[in-house]
């Protein structure tokens, strides 16, 4: 209980910094069941001046620190979860912080690599930029006698215990919130939040985001139109990642582009076709490919930087995404509906009639469009977020992901071609992964490989057989028997459970006292 009220406590001071900066402001009361309305009448008394003007949610989430300011980044990529429009206004939440001293930045650097900072580089310069999590600095090294520039980036010191207390406190919101509310259950809050903690927990080891440099290397080392920088594997450990400067142009830095005569439609088009390459054919492809983390160097190719958001798909989803492009192109919805149910993404009670009228209804509309008015972003969009709730499609965090870095690459590339056609772009690289995945060859393989699968369970069918007895002989013994519980067991859980309602209750009082002793104490100052 100490631990619960610890969770309150915190809770509590980030609810009165999300009323002081007029976050409950911008939630329609309408929307809310009439206590929580209430609630919000009383945040809205401790509004500071001239919050109703700027971004209130993204003051707020910097005021409460890098892990609120990771959740709301992380959030913007789940608009299942907090809404579109939320999901947009979290869009321009920058992670960006005052950079910790350079003293402290070198001190960490020398520890992790147990070397002296001047027997590492030639010269380490103040930082370029400071997120939540890490800040990077420009260095040199000496590489066959020659001096070569490198990004260094170092962990903030104590960041670890930070997060791993912060996320505590939404771990305690999230399985609250599923113990009372089917819809929290529906959307999965429990591993929305374990989602992120292992994303955060693999940012917090640069040896992680070193591998995921590399594994990109490996896959795109024949693509003409994208690279990623080299690691210095050397000068890499747990809190500090060494590799390539790149010199190039950031695709934010439209001046630059202008001056260089860049082609910016065919810009456009590697962007949208180096993304799908990845998540296509790859099943691994960055997951935050805003302008600021992608440059254009000499030679013309796309270079990614900050691999710290990465995503998965599995043959399954990738199947899935690319019979569903598919098929809106070919308006085979019947088929699309098909997938979803063969996918099992829709419970089978319901009617696949019935879902691909839906589907119908996203698709149809894009028929009577311009090519450069079709966005495939806003078609997944509206098929992984809308629908869902209708046909109690569980959410599927990895589409999510997918959708969300495909709305930022598309608007990457109508932005240097605002009349981008995105499905003829796309089909290429569709068409290909479909050809050789899901045509002839594709069938061989899968074949061979099920063939390899097969032989491994049959080399294990007297293991399955002998622990299939010993169940069996354990459900016997059950149903003759019974379950047992010792008397002390049955009275052990009863004081257990009578103490957590008694907390929770105490826990509830003290939370709505509190509060409205804050409000008080504002109103009088």
């Amino acid at each position: 209980m100490i631990s619960a009220f610890t969770h309150i406590a915190r809770l509590i001071r980030a609810a009165f910094v999300f009323a002081r900066e007029g976050v409950f402001g911008s939630v329609d009361p309408s929307l809310v069941p009439p206590p929580g309305q209430l609630a919000l009448k009383l945040a809205r008394l401790v509004e500071r001046r001239g919050v109703k003007h700027g971004p209130r949610i993204s003051r707020a989430l910097t005021r409460m620190g890098p892990a609120y300011l990771k959740l709301g980044q992380f959030l913007a990529t789940r608009p299942d979860i907090v809404g579109v429009i939320m999901a947009r206004d979290l869009e321009s939440l920058q992670d960006r912080l005052p950079p910790f001293p350079q003293d402290e930045a070198e001190a960490a650097i020398a520890t992790s690599l147990e070397r002296p900072l001047k027997d590492v580089f030639v010269s380490f310069g103040p930082p370029v930029a400071a997120a939540s999590i890490a800040q990077v600095h420009r260095g040199e090294v000496l590489h066959a006698g020659i001096r070569k520039s490198v990004a260094v980036k170092v962990l903030r010191p104590n960041v670890a215990s930070r997060f791993r207390r912060d996320l505590s406190d939404f771990f305690f919101v999230a399985n609250k919130a599923e113990t009372y509310s089917a819809e929290a259950r529906r959307l999965r809050l429990i591993e929305v939040i374990n989602t992120m903690s292992r994303s955060v927990a693999m940012e917090m080891d640069l040896r992680l985001e070193a591998a995921a440099l590399s594994e990109m290397a490996e896959n795109t080392q024949g693509d003409p139109d994208f690279r990623v920088p080299s690691v210095d594997w050397d000068r890499t450990t747990h809190n500090v990642l060494t590799m390539e400067w790149i010199d190039g142009i950031a695709l934010n830095d439209h001046k630059r582009l202008a001056e260089s005569q860049v082609d910016l439609p065919d810009l456009g088009r590697k962007v949208i076709q180096s993304f799908l390459r990845h998540a296509l054919r790859d099943g691994f492809f960055h997951a935050d490919m805003h302008p600021g983390n992608l440059f254009l160097d000499d030679a013309g190719r796309l270079v990614a930087v900050d691999f710290g958001i990465m995503g998965r798909l599995g043959m399954k989803e990738r199947r899935f995404l690319a019979e569903i492009l598919l098929g809106f192109i070919t308006r085979d919805y019947r088929r699309v509906a098909e997938v979803h149910f063969e996918a099992g993404y829709v419970p089978a009670h319901h009617s696949v009639e019935n879902f691909a009228q839906a589907i119908r209804a996203i698709g149809e509309p894009i028929h009577n469009r311009t090519a450069e008015e079709i966005s495939m972003a806003r078609l997944l969009t509206l098929l992984l977020l809308e629908v869902t709730g209708l046909f109690d499609m569980t959410t599927r965090p990895e589409l999510i992901l997918l959708q969300k870095t495909m709305v930022v690459v598309e608007g990457v590339a109508r932005g240097f071609d605002p009349k981008l056609d995105i499905w003829k772009i796309a089909d290429p690289v569709v068409r290909e992964w479909i050809e050789r995945n899901l045509g002839p060859i594709g069938r061989v393989q899968g074949a061979l490989a099920g063939t390899g699968d097969i032989a491994r369970v049959l080399m294990r069918l007297p293991e399955i057989a002998e622990r299939s007895v010993k169940v069996l002989e354990q459900l016997e013994t059950m149903t003759r028997e019974g379950i047992r519980l010792s008397p002390e067991s049955i009275a052990a859980m009863g004081r257990s459970e009578g103490r957590k309602n008694r907390w929770r209750t105490v826990a509830l009082w003290i939370i709505a006292a509190t509060f409205i002793g804050i409000l008080i104490a504002v109103r009088n100052l």
